[in-house]
């Protein structure tokens, strides 16, 4: 039996997948981190096997959408000196990635890639199947219960993203 190697703590890859035109997706600057290879040379190899990767499997960002997400991650070092917006991968697209880089390295980090998504999936699904037990509940049972239904849904929600404090100088917009 052999020992499984952790290359890429999960929580990093976690910390990479955005929601975007709804899909779960990472960015190419973010894969290509994460592969060990320069975000061109992985758009490169994505471009030589074009046919591989439809609209469904990976897209470019729109300026609006790059600028939003700017703005919710506050830095924007993996993306500055582009003269295009990056490329949008999805899961089908990152698992596609895998037959187009085929060092040892990509094929480890996509199974752990692979295995984050199936994760948060399952993450999704169970917070689901629990907002329809609990609708089925309360369809059930009258108005006297409507205070621990609305807390039970406090409780299920994320915990909002904590803001982050810009670094840097801020202009006067006088």
């Amino acid at each position: 039996m052999s020992d499984r190697v952790t290359l890429i703590p999960v929580e990093r890859i976690e910390q990479r997948i955005v929601r975007l035109r709804g899909h779960n997706i990472m960015l190419d600057s973010d894969l290509a981190d994460l592969y060990g290879v320069p975000a061109k040379t992985l758009n490169q190899a994505v471009k030589r096997n074009i046919e591989r990767f439809p609209e469904d499997f990976m897209f470019q960002l729109s300026p609006k959408e790059l600028s939003n997400l700017r703005s919710q991650f506050v830095t924007s070092s993996s993306w500055g000196g582009r003269r295009y917006p990056p490329y949008a991968f999805t899961e089908q697209g990152v698992a596609m990635l895998s037959s187009v880089l085929r060092s040892a390295r990509a094929v480890q980090v996509n199974i752990q890639i692979m295995r984050t998504f199936v994760n948060l999936r399952r993450m999704l699904s169970t917070n689901e199947e629990l907002a329809q037990k609990l609708a089925a509940l309360e369809k059930k049972y009258d108005a006297q219960f409507r205070a621990v239904f609305d807390a039970i849904r406090q409780l299920m929600d994320p915990p909002p993203l904590p803001k982050r404090r810009q670094i840097g100088f801020q202009r006067n917009e006088e």
